[in-house]
């Protein structure tokens, strides 16, 4: 018997949706009915696979929210925080249209505008739906999406649907108010402010009702989770279970982000938020039958470019305020490239398929031999599905296991920049003990390029790096070096003690 690399979801054991994330490879979609595979295939937030390839962005123009959530800091005017809720500026909702007419012209691979933020969405409907009305009209082209909270949803659900909003996210940390109370301290519901065990109750029972009507009217639910130690981390696994039984197509489990400069409760509290060990289990144990988003980077409400990355600099309301976009001829310039893109997509799926683990051949080689243990690779990537960054320029890496039964994806982990073009990369040697400590676990990490004194420190770390793959798509790079490992006899030992494997 042999085992593709990337499994189908009917017949891979352990693969598919169910415990990686979402459609990393073309194959693990083919379980879903075409119109959904066809409404995500080039969303990157709702598809894995697709966010190696497309770009989304948000405008921020829903300053307000309706509820307070222990996590939450809004902070506007800030360009150097990369988390949700933070802005660099709030936007009517012309100046909106024409920062996505701008950037969709500028950045062809961008698909997707989101609105999710700083506040909440639907609790300024106004600006909100105003701004999905007229890019309705002015982008066709562009897929439209809203995140909230689920408090006004139900309300809302019609002028949704009316327009043409296909994907919404709801943030869902709990299904049981005593849980609720410890992560809400209030909620505004009719005019009024409602504390405590009460303003969770409302808060569930909208959720709850906002996402059994999108369901009904078709429209693709993810839900978003932040996993907070000690409060919900457990109860995660229960509200799983619910939101997929009443229909969400996607859970997306997050690190809570509790950092004391952040000024959160949380933050100030000293609540930590969970190591990468922890959100994996939890993710893992979420996943059953429902697929899991796992590459998740909780954007800016004012995020531009593929994910990972931000280039709302490049687009402030000063630098596009001259622009007049041909937006008929942008359209057709980004027919062009994302036909371009799924071609190579095409290709690489077509590749893929023809590269086998040949499982069996390793047992039946060592019959009396302990299956081979999962190995964490670390990948150096700046899009495209395929490795092609220099291990200093990396500000993230991606994560992989690679297992007996498949490869799949993890998580990614954020680095500080080692090296910045200069001859002495600064204070590279301090970034780059950060570095490994943030590739904790990782055997290998992949990358185009690496420079000597990186590469020591990490192979005295235990790291081995890697830079013979470079070019080559992700997952058959993972699955090529699992494959040395065995055959070297690395995947025996219980540890991950290697030797210097390749250059």
């Amino acid at each position: 018997m042999e085992l593709k690399v990337i499994a189908d979801a009917a017949g891979a054991p352990g693969g598919g949706c169910a415990s990686s994330g979402c459609g990393a490879g073309g194959d693990k979609l083919a379980h879903l009915p075409e119109a959904i595979r066809a409404k995500i295939n080039n969303h990157p937030c709702f598809s894995e696979d697709a966010h190696h390839h497309y770009a989304r962005m948000h405008v921020a123009v829903a300053p307000a929210c309706n509820i307070q959530c222990h996590y939450c800091n809004r902070k506007y005017d800030c360009s150097n925080e990369s988390r949700p809720g933070v802005v660099s500026e709030v936007l009517t909702p012309e100046q909106a249209v024409k920062k996505v007419i701008a950037v969709a012209a500028a950045i062809p691979q961008m698909t997707v505008l989101g609105i999710a933020g700083p506040g909440d969405p639907l609790a300024n409907p106004q600006r909100t739906l105003e701004t999905f009305r007229q890019l309705s009209e002015n982008a066709p082209d562009i897929k439209l999406c809203v995140s909230t909270n689920g408090l006004a949803l139900p309300g809302l659900v019609d002028e949704i649907c009316k327009h043409n909003i296909e994907h919404v996210t709801i943030t869902i940390n709990c299904v049981d108010p005593d849980v609720g109370a410890k992560i809400y301290p209030w909620i505004f519901w009719n005019n009024r402010r409602v504390t405590g065990r009460k303003a969770a109750e409302i808060l569930i029972e909208q959720q709850q009702k906002g996402l059994e009507m999108l369901v009904a009217r078709g429209v693709l639910v993810k839900v978003n989770s932040v996993l907070i130690p000690g409060v919900n981390a457990e109860h995660l696994k229960e509200v799983s279970r619910v939101v997929k039984a009443k229909g969400a197509f996607l859970h997306n489990v997050m690190p809570l982000i509790a950092e004391p400069e952040h000024g959160t409760f949380y933050g100030m509290m000293g609540q930590r938020g969970p190591t990468n060990e922890e959100l994996s289990a939890l993710q893992d144990a979420c996943a059953g039958d429902m697929a899991m988003m796992r590459h998740c980077r909780q954007c800016r409400a004012d995020a531009v470019g593929m994910l990972g990355e931000d280039r709302g600099d490049e687009f402030t309301l000063d630098k596009i305020a001259e622009q007049d976009v041909d937006y008929a001829a942008a359209m057709a310039r980004r027919a062009e490239v994302h036909a371009a893109i799924e071609a190579s997509r095409t290709a690489q799926r077509r590749q893929s398929s023809e590269t086998f683990v040949s499982i069996a051949a390793l047992t039946r080689r060592r019959p009396a031999r302990p299956e081979p243990r999962p190995v964490l690779m670390a990948v150096a990537t700046m899009g495209g599905g395929v490795i092609n960054q220099h291990f200093g320029h990396a500000r993230e890496f991606l994560v992989y296991e690679a297992s007996t039964n498949d490869v799949r994806f993890i998580g990614h982990r954020k680095v500080d920049l080692y090296c910045s073009g200069d001859e002495t990369c600064g204070d590279g040697e301090s970034v780059l003990a950060k570095t490994i400590r943030v590739l904790d676990g990782c055997e290998v990490v992949l990358c185009s390029r690496i420079g000597y004194e990186p590469w020591g420190q990490l192979e005295a770390a235990g790291i081995v790096p890697n830079g013979e793959h470079a070019m080559e798509p992700i997952e058959d790079a993972v699955a090529a070096v699992y494959r040395e490992m065995d055959e070297a006899g690395l995947l025996d030992r219980p540890d991950g003690a290697m030797h210097r494997m390749s250059a």
